[in-house]
C-alpha cells in the first residue's frame, strides 16, 4: 500500500484549490450574502437552494440534507473517492507534488482506481487524436469533412481515430504502465483469446467527459461497411462511466448553461459539434440512452431551477424523434425550468441543417420554440377523429391528465382552455373543471409529499431539520432564546474567532444547554481553542472538524461555520452581547440549582454546607449583576 500523505501537503492542497472553484464544476453558485454562495444541493433533490459554500473558510454545508465539509470532503462525496484519491486528484489540479510518510513518492500503480482509470482515458484520448492524422484515418477525416467539420473543429472537441488492428491501444497503454486489469476495468480493452484486445477498432472517437472535465468514456462511430458492429458503440458501464449520468459536451457547455439559464438538448455528438460551432454553446447530448432523471439532476444544478430557465429539446421530425420527445415530456415536471421542443420544418437534425443552410439556420432552429406540453398534447390529439363526439371524448380522456400535471396553476388553466380549442369543445369550462378535478385527485392520491420546502435559517423548518440531523439528545429549538444565543456564539467562535477571543475559551461545554452545541464547544476546545483561529481561520476550522467524534457533530460544525448571522452588524459589541447572555444564563442556572438543592434538603442540611452554598449563591448573584451592569467588561 502507498504511504500516508504528508500532513503539510494535505494542508497545501486544501489551501491551493478554492472550494468555490471545485463546487462550480458541478453546479451553479450564486451570491447568498455574507460572503457565502448558494446552489442546488448535488447530494439530494431540492427545488430551492439550501446548499451553501463559504470560500473564505473553505467549507460547504447543505441546510437540507446536512452534508458538509471542506473541499476534500466535497470531492470524496460527489465522486465517491477515498481520501488519498481525492487529495491526489486535487494535487494534480493544483500542480502540487505529494510526499508520503512511508515509502517516499507514490508510484503510479499504487494510486486509487478512479484516478488510474481517468488517467488511462486521458492517455487514450491523446492516442486517438494523434491517430486521426495518420493515413489509415483518411476515412474518418472524410466523414468529418462531409459533415462540415474541419481539423480545428475536430481538435476543439478532441475527436480522434481508433486504429483497425486488434491491440494498438492496448499495447500503447501497457507501455505507459497500465496493467491488463486496469485496461479491462476501464472498458478501453476487452478480453480476447490471447489476452486483452482493443474494444474500439477502426472507428471515429469522441471523448465523453463528466461535469468536472475528466474523460470517463468514448463514443465510437462506425466508418466501414465490413464493420459488423452497431453504428455507434459506447464505453460499457464502468465504475467511472454510467451512461444515464453523463451528458456529452457538458464540460464545454456548463458555464454558458449557467450564465444563460438555457440548455439545448440534441441527439448526437455531431449535433453538439454543429450547435457549438454555430454559436449555440449550451448544447449537450445523451450518450446512447434516453434523456432521463439523472440527466435532469445535472441540468437542474446548473440552471439553478429558477422560473426563467429554459430547456430546449431538438429531436428529428421522424416517428423515433417524436417518441423521444414524448419520453422527455414524461420527466418534464421534474424541472422548474420551462421545457420546449424545436424541430426543423424539413426534419433535419442540427448537423444536417448547418451543412445545408448554414450556422444561422441552426441558431434560428432553437428560437421559435413550442412548449413541450403543447407538442405532447398535439401528438395525442392527432391520433383521434375529432369530427365525432366519441373521438373528442377519448382525446380528452388521454390529454386531460397531461394538462393536470402542469405545475403552475395559472398555466394549467390556460393550457386547459387551449386543449378545449384543439379538441373543438365549445364548453371550455367543462374541460377546465375536468383538468382541475384530475389535478386534485392526483394530489390527494399520490402526491402527498407536497412541494419542497424552501430553505430557512431559522424557525420551525430549521427545527425539523435539526431534529432529524441530531438523533442524540433533544432537538434544537431555535425559538428558545438560550439555544438561539448559544448558536450565535458558536458561529462567532467558528467564523470570527477574533471577536470572542480569549473570553470564549474560558467557557465550559456545560454552559451550552443543547447537547449538540455542547459537543461543538468540546470540539473547539480539543482543537486548541478559538484563539487558535485568530491568525488562521481555515486551518483552525480543519482542526475543529478533525476533532468531531462523528458525522453528526461534523455536519453541525460545517453548518455553523457557513450560516449567516442574525445580527445586522457583526462587531465586538454584538459578540459581547452573545458572550454575556450565554454566561449570564449559565450563572442563573447555577444559582437555581444551588437554591433548589437547599430547598430539597430543608432542615437536614449541614451548617457548614449551608454556609458554603449561601456564599456561592451570593458570589454568583454579584457576578450576574455585574454582567447585567457592565456587559462584556465583567467577563
Amino acid at each position: 500500500m502507498a504511504g500516508r500523505i504528508n500532513d503539510d501537503d494535505v494542508k497545501a492542497v486544501r489551501d491551493a484549490v478554492p472550494i468555490d472553484a471545485v463546487v462550480s464544476e458541478y453546479l451553479q453558485l450564486r451570491n447568498a450574502g455574507g460572503g457565502n454562495l448558494k446552489g442546488l444541493c448535488p447530494f439530494h433533490d431540492e427545488k430551492s437552494p439550501s446548499f451553501q459554500v463559504s470560500p473564505s473558510k473553505g467549507l460547504f454545508h447543505c441546510f437540507g440534507c446536512q452534508e458538509g465539509g471542506d473541499t476534500i470532503a466535497f470531492v470524496m462525496k460527489i465522486d465517491h473517492l477515498s481520501f488519498s484519491e481525492t487529495v491526489e486528484r486535487l494535487a494534480a489540479k493544483a500542480g502540487i507534488t505529494l510526499r508520503y510518510e512511508e515509502g517516499g513518492y507514490n508510484p503510479s500503480h499504487q494510486r486509487g482506481e478512479r484516478i488510474r482509470l481517468v488517467e488511462a482515458h486521458k492517455v487514450a484520448a491523446q492516442f486517438y487524436v494523434e491517430q486521426l492524422d495518420g493515413p489509415e484515418a483518411e476515412i474518418g477525416r472524410k466523414f468529418l469533412a462531409e459533415r462540415g467539420f474541419d481539423q480545428a473543429a475536430a481538435a476543439h472537441f478532441g475527436v480522434g481515430y481508433s486504429p483497425a488492428g486488434w491491440d494498438h491501444l492496448t499495447r500503447y497503454l501497457r507501455g505507459k504502465g497500465f496493467s491488463d486489469k486496469e485496461l479491462i476495468t476501464s472498458g478501453l480493452s476487452q478480453d480476447g483469446r490471447r489476452g486483452p484486445i482493443d474494444r474500439f477498432r477502426g472507428r471515429l472517437m469522441w471523448p465523453i467527459s463528466d461535469t468536472s472535465g475528466d474523460i470517463v468514456g468514448f463514443g465510437a462511430r462506425k466508418l466501414r461497411d465490413d464493420d459488423n458492429g452497431p453504428k455507434y458503440l459506447n464505453t460499457p458501464e464502468t465504475s467511472i462511466y454510467k451512461k444515464s449520468q453523463v451528458l456529452y459536451g457538458i464540460d464545454l457547455a456548463k458555464k454558458d448553461i449557467a450564465k444563460a439559464s438555457r440548455a439545448v438538448v440534441v441527439e448526437g455528438y455531431t449535433d453538439v459539434m454543429a450547435c457549438h460551432l454555430a454559436g449555440i454553446t449550451t448544447a449537450i447530448a445523451t450518450c446512447g440512452t434516453a434523456f432521463g432523471g439523472d440527466h435532469i439532476k445535472i441540468l437542474r444544478r446548473l440552471l439553478m431551477d429558477n422560473g426563467s430557465a429554459r430547456v430546449i429539446f431538438t429531436f428529428d421530425g421522424d416517428a423515433a424523434g417524436q417518441k423521444a420527445a414524448l419520453r422527455a415530456f414524461e420527466d418534464d415536471q421534474k424541472f422548474a425550468a420551462e421545457t420546449y421542443i424545436a424541430i426543423a420544418p424539413d426534419g433535419m437534425d442540427p448537423c444536417d441543417l448547418r451543412l445545408v443552410k448554414g450556422d444561422e439556420a441552426v441558431r434560428d432552429l432553437v428560437e421559435p420554440r413550442t412548449p413541450l406540453f403543447e407538442f405532447a398534447l398535439r401528438q395525442i390529439v392527432a391520433r383521434y377523429d375529432l369530427e365525432t363526439p366519441a373521438g373528442r371524448g377519448a382525446a380528452l380522456d388521454e390529454a386531460a391528465p397531461v394538462v393536470a400535471r402542469i405545475k403552475n396553476s395559472s398555466s394549467q388553466h390556460e393550457v386547459a382552455v387551449q386543449l378545449a380549442g384543439m379538441l373543438g369543445i365549445l364548453d371550455t369550462q367543462f374541460v377546465v373543471k375536468r383538468v382541475g378535478q384530475l389535478a386534485r385527485w392526483a394530489r390527494e392520491r399520490g402526491d402527498q409529499r407536497g412541494p419542497a420546502q424552501p430553505p430557512s435559517r431559522g424557525g420551525r423548518r430549521h427545527e425539523q431539520i435539526q431534529a432529524s440531523a441530531t438523533p442524540s439528545g433533544p432537538a434544537l429549538n431555535l425559538r428558545s432564546p438560550a439555544h438561539r444565543t448559544e448558536r450565535e456564539l458558536l458561529k462567532l467562535a467558528l467564523q470570527k474567532p477574533a471577536l470572542v477571543s480569549p473570553a470564549f475559551d474560558a467557557y465550559g461545554a456545560d454552559e451550552f444547554t443543547a447537547p449538540p452545541y455542547a459537543a461543538v464547544r468540546q470540539c473547539i476546545a480539543e482543537a486548541g481553542g478559538a484563539e487558535l483561529g485568530v491568525p488562521e481561520t481555515r486551518e483552525y476550522l480543519a482542526q475543529v472538524l478533525d476533532a468531531a467524534p462523528d458525522d453528526t457533530v461534523r455536519n453541525l460544525v460545517t453548518e455553523l461555520a457557513v450560516e449567516v448571522f442574525h445580527g445586522k452588524t457583526i462587531d465586538e459589541t454584538y459578540a459581547g452581547m452573545q458572550l454575556v447572555q450565554v454566561r449570564l444564563r449559565a450563572v442563573d442556572r447555577r444559582i437555581n440549582d444551588v437554591q433548589g438543592s437547599l430547598a430539597r434538603l430543608g432542615s437536614n442540611v449541614a451548617p457548614d454546607h449551608l454556609a458554603a452554598a449561601q456564599n456561592e449563591v451570593w458570589v454568583l448573584q454579584q457576578y450576574a449583576q455585574s454582567l447585567r451592569n457592565n456587559g462584556a467588561d465583567a467577563l
